[in-house]
């Protein structure tokens, strides 16, 4: 019997119903259903007298869900999109996104279109676009203290935000760097369309295989956004005497004292999304955020005089 999974926000009665729906629908199709919430993939936070409260990337795989289950359908915004592939990357498991949510950047279909897609995947009538995820690490003298899967960004500022603080920067063998600003952004391609972007930062296609360092209000004419390999790592050393505080997805994350040392790299996961149709990242842009819209005033004709 075949083997299919749902994520939902069971925080939104709306996700609460369809998913019951699509159990339902599943199984007088003929398939086996192993149900979670998107709960499970959201990270915790660690406190400064508490630094440990992580729980290995491998460890957030829901029960029941293994290597057998051919497909999942996660219904909520973009932040359960974010939680459920935490969830599913380890394990290979391709997803179906679906809005239920406000802007659904990452999903691919809205609710009032789910069970038509449906139908096609269970025709096998669907594309896979895999999407590059970042393994983030914290360490205190080499001992692992917290570790999260990004799909999005990483952010590291004040706590509050309130004023500038220095990082020293180390990306692959090249010579480390110093960036005075508000805060940090490491950001994956698909997380170049979130803080990235409102920071400064340049959009990406997700199929361009790099990473990219956007400083939050720097204070440097010369400390600008930087897009490097994705193939090289990064060590971020915060040379600042007070505590800081890291966050991933804008979900979860840890406080950061001048010893600790922020490590990251290219995940060997990655987030395989389930599309309906060939990608096509510039529509996306052009719905969600008005990329490339033409402009009201742009004449129609030229009337010589």
């Amino acid at each position: 019997m075949p083997k299919a999974g749902i994520i939902y926000n069971d925080d939104k009665p709306i996700a609460c119903r369809i998913a019951n729906k699509l159990e339902d629908k599943l199984k007088k199709n003929g398939w086996s259903v192993v149900v979670a919430t998107g709960f499970g993939g959201i990270l915790g936070y660690s406190r400064p007298d508490r630094p440990i409260c992580s729980s290995s990337i491998e460890q957030l795989t829901p029960p029941n869900f293994d290597k057998d289950v051919a497909f999942a359908v996660v219904l909520g915004g973009d932040g359960t999109v974010l939680s459920a592939f935490r969830q599913l990357a380890p394990l290979g498991i391709p997803a179906l996104t679906v809005n239920t949510g406000h802007m659904g950047f990452l999903t691919e279909t809205y609710v009032n279109h789910l069970f038509p897609a449906l139908e096609k995947m269970l025709l096998g009538d669907y594309q896979i676009e895999e999407r590059t995820m970042l393994t983030v690490k914290l360490f205190r003298d080499e001992t692992l203290l917290w570790e999260a899967l990004c799909l999005n960004e990483m952010v590291i500022h004040r706590e509050p935000l309130t004023s500038m603080c220095h990082f020293e920067i180390k990306i692959g063998c090249h010579a480390m760097v110093d960036i005075a600003a508000d805060g940090l952004i490491i950001s994956t391609p698909t997380g170049s369309t979130a803080y990235s972007l409102s920071a400064g930062g340049p959009v990406v296609a997700p199929n361009v295989p790099v990473l990219q360092l956007a400083p939050i209000c720097p204070h440097s004419l010369a400390s600008r956004a930087l897009v490097f390999s994705d193939r090289e790592s990064v060590n971020i050393y915060p040379a600042n005497p007070n505590p800081m505080v890291m966050v991933v997805d804008g979900n979860g994350g840890c406080y950061i004292i001048p010893e600790d040392r922020v490590y990251l790299e290219r995940s060997p996961y990655q987030a395989r999304f389930i599309r309906l149709e060939n990608p096509e990242f510039f529509r996306i842009l052009r719905e969600k955020l008005g990329w490339g819209l033409p402009h009201i005033a742009k004449p129609t004709s030229v009337e010589l005089p």
